[in-house]
């Protein structure tokens, strides 16, 4: 699986304005309702919100991977965000996160879903990835990055 057969160009934000976690949620969902716009913002709010409540998917490292699954969906859906300031979202390391991939998933979707998620956390684990991201100026430059390091895996 590629990164970019799930994650389009318009659900890509190089600026995040959220300053809190349900924010980041919110503003990264509006983001999918770009490409998905059939999808119910308040509810999808909730089951990540929900999700987050079992445990934090900041995983550390400035970098956090919300996800959750939706029963109106048909495939896997992902959007990026990234904050350059850092927002408090409860990281395993009591770092704010920095670069957040929100991926969404149908409901009975475990194995694809399970597979998207190692996939984003194996790039992410590269420094001089999340340090391009980071050093990126416009959006185009971010997916540019994604596509460039998604080729390699």
């Amino acid at each position: 699986m590629k990164i970019l057969e799930i994650l389009h160009r318009e659900c890509i934000i190089s600026s995040l304005r959220s300053h809190s976690k349900r924010e980041v949620l919110e503003e990264l969902t509006e983001a999918l309702l770009q490409y998905k716009a059939s999808l119910n913002k308040a509810a999808l709010v909730e089951v990540l919100l929900e999700r987050e409540r079992l445990g934090s998917t900041g995983i550390g490292d400035g970098i956090a991977i919300p996800h959750g699954k939706v029963r109106e969906l048909d495939e896997l859906i992902l959007s990026f965000g990234r904050s350059l300031e850092g927002i408090d979202f409860d990281s395993m390391d009591g770092r704010p996160s920095h670069l957040f991939f929100l991926l969404v998933a149908p409901e009975n979707s475990a194995g694809v879903h399970l597979r998207a998620l190692a996939k984003i956390s194996r790039l992410l684990k590269s420094a001089q990835f999340r340090k391009r991201l980071m050093d990126a100026h416009t959006t185009d430059e971010i997916f540019h990055i994604i596509h460039e390091e998604d080729k390699e895996f």
